[in-house]
């Protein structure tokens, strides 16, 4: 048999193309926080970079702008003449002691003087835009690097499902168990079922989603996870495998999808 191309992979990708939205562009630009968390880590780090390098050089142009503007460039070695930024004679110069302002490194050879008001005022609106942009890119580095998609490959699924009888019913069962010591705290389990089925209207429903009951009537779909559990899905009147046989199972185009969900307790 020909292996048939999953709505849902293993590792928990999902097969799904948008095309032909319109302003799909501009809808993620509307929410760049999320757009930042969702690119690959090398775009990551590229942007990272990139904004740090562009806001550095900007600020410290903007200084040594005003150390020119002041003639202070070419009275910068003079002793009796007082500059707006000390000391600071060219562009690298201005670069270090924004540098030095930006980290808080400390104010030594170079440092800011009170004849210099729109060097104060540039000052004030360093910080604040130092602020923003250390806020923005660093929470999300931060919370790129808390998603739970590498905590979830210590999280287990069998390879393949069963159906057997257990305590006198026909049964789907399947295993998951996770492979940490920390708990998965709340955790809860769900299954869907995805086959194409036609109404009877006429409409064809190409990935109508069914829920399978994996004990939500008795509460065994809350699991305490901490040694491996079997999920079990009874075949009974009410379940969507009722009137298949196991020839047509074969035969039959549908996917199970299964869904953990859960509160990693080390990381919240």
């Amino acid at each position: 048999r020909g292996k048939r191309q999953r709505f849902v992979d293993k590792n928990g990708r999902c097969n799904v193309q948008h095309g032909n939205l319109g302003g799909e562009t501009s809808r993620y630009l509307s929410d760049l926080f999320t757009t930042l968390v969702d690119l690959k880590w090398r775009w990551n780090l590229f942007i990272f970079i990139l904004t740090y390098t562009v806001a550095w050089l900007f600020m410290a142009s903007m200084w040594w702008v005003i150390a020119y503007m002041r003639g202070d460039l070419n009275k910068a070695h003079d002793d009796s003449y007082t500059p707006c930024v000390a000391n600071v004679y060219n562009f690298p110069s201005a670069f270090l002691f924004f540098i030095e302002t930006e980290a808080t490194i400390g104010y030594g050879y170079r440092y800011i003087t009170d004849k210099c008001p729109e060097g104060i005022i540039l000052f004030l609106f360093q910080s604040i835009l130092g602020s923003i942009v250390d806020a923005f890119l660093i929470g999300c580095m931060f919370i790129k690097m808390s998603q739970p998609k590498k905590r979830a490959e210590t999280l287990m699924f069998s390879e393949h499902a069963a159906i057997s009888m257990r305590d006198g019913k026909l049964t789907l069962m399947f295993r998951v168990g996770n492979l940490r010591n920390s708990h998965m705290v709340s955790a809860q389990i769900r299954c869907k079922l995805l086959k194409s089925r036609q109404t009877p209207e006429g409409e064809f429903l190409p990935l109508d989603q069914l829920e399978l009951d994996v004990g939500f009537s008795t509460g065994a779909d809350q699991l305490f996870l901490v040694s491996p559990l079997t999920i079990c899905h009874v075949i009974d009147s009410k379940s969507p495998f009722y009137d298949l046989s196991q020839r047509s199972m074969h035969s039959e185009q549908f996917e199970i999808v299964v869904i953990l969900e859960g509160i990693v307790e080390t990381t919240g």
